[in-house]
Parts: C-alpha cells; structure tokens; sequence
C-alpha cells in the first residue's frame, strides 16, 4: 500500500510540475505567433492523444512520466520546403531574439509562480509549525554559545522567529554565507520567566555544504519534544481498555524512560502483541497499568498501537498572514531558496559542498510519498520546493536545458548573429553528456540513501 501511495504521489508531483513547465512555453508560443505542433506530458510513445484548437495542436500523455516537451513549428526539425507561406511567418526561429529568450523562460517562469501560488496559499489558509523551542546537546556548539534545551529562540539577527522552520532556515542561509549570527531567545525558570538571552554562533569555519539536517545536528539543535501526555483516547482501543485516559503523562514503559513523546511512541510501536506495564502521572498520582499494543503492519513490518493520540499542543503554532503579506512573503521563499540552490551549486564546483546533495528521481518519489502520507500541507509544500528546483535547474547554461537555449540567444544579442549550426551541434553534444553525468550522481546518491 505504502509503494503504490509512494508511487501515485510521485506521478501527481512530476505530472504537475511538467505541465505547468511546458504550459509556460506553450503560452507564450501561442501568445508571440508561434506555431505549436505538440504538447507532451510525459516522453516515448504516447499513451493517449487528442488535436484540439485551430491549429490542430496535438496533446499527449507519453509512457514515461520524467518529463515533456512542446514541438514548435521549427525549420530545423522540419522540411522548409513543406512549410506553408503563411506558416513560415509562425515559425520559431524566424522569430525575434527577445521572443525566442521570452518562449524559452517561460517555463522555467511558470515554475517559479506555482510555488509563489502554492506558499501564498499556504500562510493564507494557515501552516501548524512546530515551535522554536530547541532540545541542545551536551557538548555541542550551541551549547557552548549559551543554548539550553527548553529555551525558545525569538529572533536571528533581528528577524522575528516563531517557529522551527524559521529559525532552521535562517540557520541554514547564515552557514551558506559564513555569517556570525546573533540568537535572541527566552529561558523559562521560576526565579526568572520570560528570561531573554542572546546566543552567538559563528559559521565561519562551519562546514557549509552540509544538507540542513547534518547543519542542525553539527550545531547540536533538535527541535523540542514535548513530553509524552495522552490526548484523544479512542474508544475499544488498547488505551480505553487499560483503563488511560486524556492528560495522563507517561513516564516508561517497562521501565524503559519515555522522557518524551517521541520515545513513548517508539517504546509502543517495539512491542506489537506485547502486555508491557506503563508507568504515568494523573493528577499529580503515579500509576502503574498494564496495555496490550495493538498489532499492526507497516510494510514489511508489525508495529504496537494503543489507539491513543499525543497531546500536542503545546508543541505546535500555526503561523497564517493576510494576502498581500502571504504573497510577499511566499515570493521572498522562493527567490531565498532559488539563491541558496544556486550558492549549494557553486559550492559544490569548488568542493566545498558535497556531491550527495543530489538527489534523483527516486528520493523525490521517496519524500512524495512520505509527505503525502503525512498530510496535504507537507505534500504541497514538497511539491512547491521541487517546482523551485526544477525551475533553477532548468536555468542553468547547459546546452539542451533552458538555460543553455537562453545563453545562445544572449550570444546572439550581443553578436548581432545566430551561433553557428555546428557549433551549437557540439555544445547540444557536451550539454546532454553533462546531464548524463549529473543524473549517474543523483541516481546513486538515491540508492545510497535508500538502501544504507
């Protein structure tokens, strides 16, 4: 069930993403004059087609969903001599530099705009993110520039902070630049509530290509796990039979410490089919009760479930804005993140970034469906960062991408000609080389990751 899931999401973010990239090109082909023969969802065989419109326009579905195009009335596809007269007006290359580079980033364009649609749509309607309070490592660089595990950071460098993602990327963004950053934040204590400290963490010297989740535990951050208190109990279940009820907090299990409720849940899910002894708190009494966790299969696996949901409200915040603050707010995520890819690009050609921070096509298939089963929010928000990705990849100058296209018609502005057919035949060659090189690395990062 989890790879069909896994598999149908993956087909859902591609199949959109690939639509709106190549509906871009498709619209303003249309919009300066150009002739378009085909418009592919997909590469290989068609699987499905249909001609719609005056030009008869063919649209397909092809069997392979890791891409599309969209065929424009070309001479150098096309026989010349069978192009109409009054077709050859409409034909892309007889068009003017300034519309050829404007047909060519649109796709790319369109990209870009989904995920300031997606992100606006998101703070409109309102995110739950988890709060900027940090769990800290002993020992660890936080630590040491003054973090506790409990404190809640407020601001970075003077910018509000209200949640973990906030602070995790801002973070991220000051280790890419080798910045110092300043962390304002509170302690709570009973001598002192509200207590507001500052932190200094200096990145010169951090590793910068570290993927962000290998940044956050070199500076020894997790987010804060809120203790292990039941919330709704569901009737019949393991919990309601027990005797648990809605507050209680658990403290082990089996005598095994739950000093969260991360660790609860992992204690539970150890023990399918297993009577293990819960030791809790209710109203300031310690019980001890006995539950028998439920059996249940996750893939190839049995995991305990006791029918009882984790009260979580305290751990969570929904951050919402209005709509013009969601849309420039969303635009500003998409051109910090179209940035940062572009330094981890950068970085990784000079070798200070890793090479595995490429990933492929089957850990995007793995994160769509991990998020799709997660929620619509975090579906949509991974398809939002990969409509970025794709977007800037497709930007780079490498001849047979987008970027390549637009920097042969740069040449062409400044020369006054076209590149020469043959030397544009040798860069189309090196072009798909280099892509074959990038897509060997990302294929194995994905297997990699997958398997070890």
């Amino acid at each position: 069930m989890e790879l069909l899931q896994t598999v149908l999401a993956f087909i859902v973010v591609i199949g959109v993403l690939v639509t709106i990239h190549e509906f871009g090109h498709y619209l303003v082909a249309r919009w300066c004059g150009v002739k378009v023969l085909k418009f592919s969802v997909g590469l290989g065989r068609p699987i499905w087609s249909r001609r719609f419109g005056p030009d008869q326009t063919e649209w397909a579905i092809s069997m392979v969903p890791l891409g599309g195009y969209v065929k424009m009335l070309d001479a150098r596809a096309d026989d010349a001599d069978v192009i109409s007269e009054a077709d050859l007006a409409r034909e892309f290359t007889r068009q003017s530099v300034w519309k050829r580079i404007a047909i060519v980033a649109a796709g790319p364009l369109a990209n870009f705009l989904l995920a300031i649609a997606i992100f606006s749509g998101l703070y409109l309607h309102g995110v739950p993110e988890a709060i900027s309070t940090v769990s800290v490592q002993a020992g660890s660089l936080a630590e040491r520039a003054g973090l506790r595990s409990g404190d809640t950071v407020i601001a970075i460098n003077s910018d509000p902070i209200t949640a973990w993602s906030e602070m995790r990327w801002r973070l991220l963004q000051a280790a890419l630049r080798g910045e110092r950053v300043e962390m304002k934040f509170t302690r709570q204590s009973a001598a002192t509530p509200n207590d507001t400290q500052l932190a200094m963490i200096d990145f010169r010297g951090v590793a910068a290509g570290e993927p962000d989740q290998e940044l956050m535990s070199h500076l020894g951050l997790q987010p804060w796990r809120p203790p292990a208190r039941l919330g709704e109990i569901i009737a019949g279940g393991p919990a309601s039979k027990a005797g648990l009820q809605p507050g209680d907090t658990m403290l082990s299990v089996d005598g095994q410490p739950a000093p969260d409720a991360l660790a609860f849940i992992e204690l539970v899910q150890a023990a399918p089919g297993q009577t293990v002894v819960l030791e809790l708190m209710r109203h300031g009494e310690r019980l001890s009760l006995a539950v028998t966790p439920a059996v249940e299969r996750v893939g190839d696996r049995s995991v305990g479930r006791i029918m009882a949901q984790m009260d979580l409200s305290g751990a969570t915040v929904i951050v919402s804005s209005g709509l013009a603050e969601s849309v420039g707010k969303a635009t500003k995520k998409v051109w910090d993140t179209s940035t940062m890819t572009l330094s981890m690009l950068g970085k990784m050609l000079t070798g200070e970034a890793s090479l595995k921070n490429i990933t492929g096509p089957l850990t995007i298939a793995d994160y769509a469906g991990q998020t799709a089963r997660i929620g619509l929010i975090s579906f949509l928000s991974f398809m939002a960062f990969i409509s970025i990705s794709l977007g800037v990849m497709n930007l780079l100058p490498i001849p047979v991408l987008d970027g390549g296209h637009l920097l042969y018609y740069s040449l062409e502005l400044f020369s006054g000609r076209p590149l020469p057919e043959r030397v544009g035949q040798i860069a189309q060659r090196a072009g798909l080389g280099i892509l074959v090189a990038l897509m060997t690395v990302a294929l194995f990062n994905d297997i990699v990751r997958l398997v070890w």
